[in-house]
């Protein structure tokens, strides 16, 4: 992907942990990268996460809520990677607000500066497979009817609609990436605000038993976040995405207490003491669960030659090792 060396390239939530392990990448392929990201505590960004390529791209400490800010970051880009989002389930609840104004009213607001200042700009934008809510058939392809079981995935869900709507009416070309499970080093451990699988991976560095709500056989898919970036630059790269949706996914679907049971016995090797414990659904949790959920990712397969190719227990290796190593930065 030749095709991102000496561009100039905008990703939103860069110091977040797909944003960061994205800008890692396109440095390494020679492009000109701007981070913008608010550092705010309770989101994923960390500036630890950047460490080895701080001296090779540009750091903006704003929110993406800022309009003004946005129309003079996105002016000379070549390509915006659209990835700053709120992504706590609960918090959605809890503070709908919030949610509505990072998820649908920013992305609006960064796509009307698009339309104004920089209508050639290629965008991708990181959307969530919690917008299908509770599968009416697996796997789950794009076809499958969207039923959000909580704001954030209704607000996720007009964030990604308006990137198509600006693709369609006026030319702002973009497409819409539906992530699942993401994990792997940079990710938030801290708690469960991003992903589940982060407070796993600290419960097993500390020794403390990882929780699983339910009877643990609910079913998931996971992409190491080395093939999430290929994906995102993939689809950068196709003037075939644009205005269009493709699942993320993996062929390695696993219930949640054989997830464990693997965390468990690589952690083992890195001298981590671990264990798990099944527990109820806390009732806010239970509210929102969308049961068993694995993606049919064949459309973006066929269309821009993007498969996973990190096998799982290669990936929580890589992960666990990261934050053994470097925990006092993420705890």
């Amino acid at each position: 992907m030749s095709l991102y060396k000496n561009k100039q390239i905008l990703i939103t939530g860069g110091l977040g942990f797909i944003g960061s392990n994205l800008a890692r990448n396109l440095v390494n392929q020679g492009a000109h990268v701007t981070l913008v990201d608010s550092l705010i505590p309770l989101y994923g960004g960390n500036l630890f996460n950047i460490e080895d390529v701080r001296d090779k791209l540009t750091v903006n400490i704003s929110d993406v809520r800022d309009p003004y800010v946005m129309e003079y970051l996105l002016k000379d880009k070549d390509f915006l990677f659209n990835l700053a989002g709120q992504t706590s389930h609960i918090d959605s609840m809890t503070d709908p607000r919030t949610d509505l104004d990072i998820n649908t009213v920013a992305q609006l607001s960064i796509l009307e500066a698009c339309r104004k200042v920089n209508p050639t700009i290629k965008i991708v934008f990181a959307s969530t497979r919690q917008l299908y809510g509770k599968p009416q058939y697996l796997p789950v392809n794009e076809d499958h009817p969207v039923r959000p079981v909580d704001v954030n995935g209704i607000n996720k869900l007009a964030g990604e609609w308006y990137h198509l709507l600006y693709n369609n009416v006026y030319g702002v070309r973009a497409c819409a990436l539906r992530l699942t499970n993401t994990y792997g080093p940079g990710m938030r451990v801290k708690d469960a605000k991003q992903t589940f699988l982060g407070i796993w991976v600290r419960s097993l560095v500390e020794g403390i038993p990882i929780k699983i709500f339910g009877d643990g056989m609910q079913l998931r898919d996971f992409n190491y976040v080395d093939d999430c970036v290929q994906a995102i630059l993939l689809a950068g790269a196709s003037e075939n995405s644009n205005g269009k949706i493709y699942n993320l996914g993996s062929s390695e679907v696993i219930n949640l207490q054989s997830l464990a049971e693997i965390m468990i016995d690589l952690g083992n090797a890195l001298n981590c003491s671990g264990s798990y414990q099944l527990i109820p659904f806390p009732p806010e949790r239970k509210a929102i669960d969308i049961g068993d959920y694995y993606s049919d990712y064949s459309f973006i397969a066929n269309e821009l030659g993007w498969k996973p190719k990190i096998d799982l227990r290669v990936g929580l290796m890589k992960t666990i090792q990261f934050y053994k190593t470097h925990n006092q930065y993420y705890w």
